[in-house]
């Protein structure tokens, strides 16, 4: 065990000194400490979570959450950050190649996902629903996408909560899936009607509709609840540890609150409102 302990250490150290940052780091929150530099990832097409449309950084409540966890390891320390863009399908591989320190990306904790990444977190649970074309009279429950085009984004395992049977999904609902490339294709998919409906979760899909106002609606009939965590190189124990006392603290001073109010606060949501239980780092 204590081997297989220090190749995880080694591995993590390699991947950390490849990010850069003026030598080699053991864990993300040494780097943070001594170089002063980070890696994150997240999500450059999601409006509301994480938004890139110019040369500037990118926008939104998963980039706010990012910038805070940073702060609160460098012990308020300015770090130098550099954002890199991380879909759904490659945030594994980012992670286990050392092109992203850290991962902030509406990334939902599942117990498969924990064979390859050390998550802190989570710091917000997100429940799961569907959104339709607003003039869609045809669905107007999740039970109404039985038989009907429903999106398959890269990377995603929302869809199974719709398709696939306990353990693994929910619903067990037959469904026609439809490919897309992430959640802005499935957007696009859905406008131009080569897909009925895009089943996610709620904040995902609200900033989209909140995007482009009376395209889309929300059926508003949560079917799951989302563990979103932050995503680590596998084996940093050190820094899961120290994001999850950040999370704590961004929850206890009101900024976990403030931020969902101000990326959300008119989405007509049932906003997140209270710390989820830490899952633990192995």
């Amino acid at each position: 065990m204590r081997g297989a302990t220090l190749v995880a250490a080694a591995a993590v150290a390699v991947s950390l000194a490849a990010c850069g940052g003026g030598g080699s780091y053991t864990t993300v929150v040494d780097k943070i400490k001594g170089a002063r530099k980070v890696s994150v990832g997240t999500k450059w097409d999601q409006p509301g979570l994480g938004l890139k449309t110019g040369p500037g950084d990118p926008q939104g409540f998963d980039v706010d959450v990012a910038r805070y966890v940073v702060n609160k390891l460098s012990g308020g320390v300015p770090v130098q950050i550099t954002w890199r863009e991380s879909p759904s399908s490659t945030r594994e591989a980012l992670l286990q190649n050392g092109t992203v320190d850290m991962i902030f990306a509406s990334y939902s904790i599942t117990e498969a996902r924990k064979f390859k990444v050390t998550f802190g977190g989570p710091y917000v649970i997100v429940p799961q629903d569907t959104m339709v074309r607003a003039n869609d009279t045809g669905i107007k429950t999740v039970y109404d996408v039985r038989g009907k085009r429903l999106c398959l984004a890269e990377g995603s395992n929302s869809y199974k909560r719709i398709v696939d049977p306990p353990p693994d999904g929910l619903l067990n609902l037959p469904a026609k899936l439809v490919p897309a490339a992430n959640y802005s294709d499935c957007v696009r998919k859905l406008e131009e009607h080569q897909l009925d409906a895009i089943s996610t979760e709620n904040l995902t899909l609200a900033g989209y509709a909140e995007a482009e106002p009376g395209k889309f609606r929300l059926l508003n009939q949560p079917i799951s609840n989302e563990k979103w965590g932050i995503g680590l190189k596998k084996g940093d124990t050190k820094t899961c540890e120290a994001v999850n006392e950040a999370v704590v603290q961004m929850w206890r001073d009101g900024t976990t609150t403030a931020l969902l109010h101000k990326w959300f606060g008119h989405a007509g949501l049932k906003l997140p409102s209270s710390l989820p239980p830490p899952e633990g780092c192995p």
